[in-house]
């Protein structure tokens, strides 16, 4: 098969999924109804509650959402071969990952802005929602520790990027400025925030900014820390409005490119079940490729982000279906070419780095082997950057082939594109974490009384997770790091969708087939994950740090399960005990 065949499959799957399930759901099961006002209308604070015009939140969602974990996720994935990476990319987006999206923003709405955690434990027990709370808040700063590991590795070996993706940020401070505070044409704002973006790749190519590891690591804790604690407006709607724009070009033409080339797929559609993945050891297909490919295919992260942040700027209801439910579909297209474009392009990639690979003990004429790829992968991606950087080359080989553009262009606007966004995940997440620990105060407000303000302080709020993340990627174990956080990720995952389906439960007055449609997605993504979590826990060498994680995911997980059994036995199909949890 060649990449113009299987993109168009892909693309085909997608489309069908949204205009019949995603339809669905929004009509039959959501009743989204722009008659009733949002909580950005209701709660406008200016600050976080924000009416936000559709294209610019989908911008702002989309690239909350994406990152760069859906190219890191299926580029490492490539072990098992590009159709096993396929399979699962696919299965996850079309049953759970686009499903658990849409669910959770709408939840939120429902629940004037709350966050999926709060919720959790509205439709379960108190303590479910702090058991969410802790469990969020781990698999958040697993996520940022993953995202600053590959990202500080980008930037050292391409200091113009990252200068660029510096510069690419006070253009989006001032794009905000522009937008949201002199009110400027919408349009006018678009083309100055482009024009300002191109701009900040050219001063990116002039000034170079080389810096050390952790040189960088020291930049992205005090990006993270401030990013997340300004006003929505200054930086994060601006910026991932602008980023939507670098995504979507660098996606469509991905997509152009391979429909027009049609190349062959030269590295294996599979390799084997055990390939040497998760710190060096072999990884079996079930239950890790979840911990492997992770947002890619589905994210409980996306569920924080959609309740934490997308909710509060939605304008109206009907709304949500394309900004939750589309845009996780577009990550998962996403996530297709990373896998397709590695799969056609990464030999070459990786001949052309022969004599750094023959340094490594790798032959990169034998990649092309199933089972010698599964064995040597991992090991020859460090030799071209890791799994960043083998998309990026890869990618701009297809620029090449298809376009007649020199590779390094491509290569050096891709490294752009996963630099932006990974850039904005860091920062969200950030951002909900923030959110996140305020909530798990709040009950204890008029106890504390002033050292309430104090505990809460949006300020402390974001130095804290920005600083326990930046902590585990100091030692640069991505291949470790990477799984340990999709264990984690996949479980909120599951945990969300059946949060989200006891509220589609009471909503909805019966089991119907979508509540146990879901339910049973939920406890298949549930099982997988714990199994994968125990297989982490005693076959990865790790740190101390990293396994007391990983052990107390697996406990949360037991938790929220009996949690969800017992709320389950006591759910009533009787819409009237709807109305009345639904009551903040």
């Amino acid at each position: 098969m060649n990449t113009s065949l299987l993109l168009i499959l892909g693309i085909i799957i997608y489309l069908v999924c949204y205009l019949w399930y995603g339809k669905n759901l929004e009509r039959k099961v959501v009743k989204a109804d722009d008659s009733k006002p949002t909580p950005a209308h209701t709660k406008f604070d200016d600050v976080d509650f924000v009416p936000t015009h559709p294209a610019v939140l989908f911008g702002h969602h989309f690239a909350s959402i994406a990152g760069g974990a859906p190219i890191l996720g299926p580029a490492l994935a490539m072990a098992w071969g590009w159709w096993a990476g396929l399979l699962w990319i696919w299965f996850g987006n079309i049953l759970i990952g686009a499903v658990h999206d849409y669910l959770s923003i709408m939840a939120s709405v429902r629940y004037e802005g709350k966050s999926i955690q709060w919720i959790a434990g509205k439709m379960m027990r108190p303590r479910t929602s702090y058991l969410f709370q802790v469990f969020a808040y781990l698999t958040l700063v697993l996520a940022l520790g993953a995202f600053s590991t590959s990202l500080a590795y980008l930037y050292v070996a391409r200091p113009d990027v990252g200068s660029m993706s510096m510069w690419f940020i006070v253009a989006a401070v001032i794009t905000g400025f522009l937008l949201y505070k002199l009110r400027i044409n919408f349009l006018v704002g678009t083309i100055v925030g482009i024009l300002l973006t191109l701009v900040a790749i050219w001063l990116g190519f002039k000034t170079p900014l080389a810096l050390s590891y952790k040189g960088w690591l020291v930049i992205f804790f005090f990006y993270m820390m401030v990013a997340s604690a300004l006003p929505v407006w200054i930086l994060l709607q601006p910026r991932d409005y602008l980023n939507a724009y670098i995504l979507v070009l660098g996606l469509a033409m991905g997509v152009v490119a391979l429909i027009l080339v049609g190349a062959k797929m030269e590295l294996a559609a599979f390799t084997s079940w055990s390939p040497n993945i998760v710190g060096g050891v072999p990884s079996p297909y079930w239950p890790v490729i979840p911990l492997i490919i992770a947002c890619g295919s589905l994210s409980g992260i996306h569920g924080l982000i959609g309740s934490g942040t997308t909710s509060k700027q939605l304008d109206k209801e009907t709304q949500g279906l394309i900004v939750g439910y589309g845009g996780m579909l577009t990550e998962g297209l996403l996530s297709t070419v990373v896998t397709i474009t590695i799969a056609a392009f990464g030999l070459l990639v990786f001949k052309e780095a022969g004599g750094k690979l023959a340094e490594m003990g790798v032959i990169a004429d034998n990649l092309k082997e199933p089972l010698y790829m599964g064995k040597n992968y991992v090991k020859a991606i460090d030799a071209v950057g890791g799994p960043l950087g083998i998309f990026t080359q890869s990618y701009g080989i297809l620029f090449e082939q298809a376009f007649g553009i020199s590779a390094q262009v491509g290569t050096v606007f891709s490294s752009l594109w996963v630099s932006a966004f990974t850039l904005t995940s860091m920062d969200t997440g950030n951002r909900v974490l923030r959110f996140a620990w305020e909530e798990v105060w709040e009950p204890l407000k008029a106890s504390l009384g002033e050292f309430h303000k104090t505990i809460t302080n949006r300020w402390l709020a974001s130095a804290i997770p920005s600083a326990l993340s930046i902590m585990l990627a100091w030692n640069k174990a991505y291949n470790v790091l990477w799984p340990a956080f999709g264990g984690a990720n996949q479980m909120l995952a599951a945990a969300t969708l059946l949060t989200v389906a006891l509220w589609v439960l009471k909503m909805a007055g019966s089991l119907e087939r979508h509540v146990k449609f879901i339910i049973a997605c939920a406890g298949v993504l549930w099982l997988t994950v714990f199994a994968g979590l125990w297989w982490f826990l005693f076959a990865v060498p790790s740190s101390l740090l990293v396994r007391g994680f990983v052990i107390l995911e697996i406990v949360l997980a037991l938790v929220f399960i009996y949690d969800f059994y017992r709320s389950m036995q006591e759910a009533s199909p009787l819409k009237e005990q709807y109305q009345e949890a639904a009551r903040p």
